[in-house]
């Protein structure tokens, strides 16, 4: 990761951490300053932070592509076949670092990993849309309104540079799959929390469920 990390940099890319240190369990990254986790929510309901979020992950995706990963690279993420980029893995609106209402860094790079950029844009899409249902927009996305689910997709493949020519609800449940079996491969590794909730099938159940809920709503997300 901090290979990674290293080389966008090297590149002329601020818009992720700057490895300082790693001291055997300790780690150092340079402080991004800005709004991030539950505070970045906020930051990506109108359209101007949403694009800005979608620019931003098309940047550092571009340029990933000639990275080279050291011999002995580990990946904590299973390899995506005809991985193009390496992805983040997780760009939801909370790892991006926000500064006056717009995307200025991506952050948690734990799950970095050779895959297409498809896997990080519809992971994106499902929770920068939202791909949910209109009580977990108002509520737990702090929507003002039930969003305009298709226009923010729209937005989003726009600002990003993506065609809109597949089938987004698709890829959205396609990339919910990888995320269960990320939660397995992780809990097969013995890693806390993911062991618990292989074991207890608690976010496998949660995650069926949203993906029943986009497959009776496909109307919402394409015209």
């Amino acid at each position: 990761m901090h290979s990674f990390l290293r080389h966008l940099h090297e590149k002329g890319l601020d818009c992720v951490p700057e490895p300082v240190a790693l001291d055997g369990d300790t780690e150092t990254l340079r402080f991004i300053e800005g709004e991030s986790g539950g505070d970045g929510w906020k930051h990506q309901h109108d359209e101007h932070g949403l694009r800005s979020a979608a620019r931003l992950l098309r940047r550092i995706h571009d340029a990933s592509v000639d990275w080279v990963p050291p011999d002995d690279a580990v990946f904590a993420a299973p390899t995506a076949r005809g991985g193009d980029v390496f992805v983040n893995g997780d760009p939801g609106p909370w790892n991006f670092v926000w500064r006056d209402g717009q995307a200025v860094a991506l952050i948690d790079w734990d799950f970095l990993h050779p895959a297409p950029r498809l896997h990080d844009v519809a992971y994106a899409l499902r929770w920068f849309a939202p791909m949910r249902d209109d009580e977990s927009a108002l509520q737990w996305h702090h929507f003002p309104q039930v969003p305009d689910r298709r226009s923010r997709i729209s937005a989003f493949l726009d600002a990003y540079g993506m065609p809109a020519d597949f089938d987004v609800a698709e890829a959205v449940v396609r990339r919910i799959h990888a995320t269960i079996e990320h939660v397995h491969f992780l809990a097969g590794q013995g890693q806390e929390p993911q062991k618990t909730w292989a074991a207890d099938g608690s976010v496998e159940q949660q995650e069926l469920a949203e993906i029943a809920w986009i497959e009776d709503n496909r109307v919402l997300f394409s015209r």
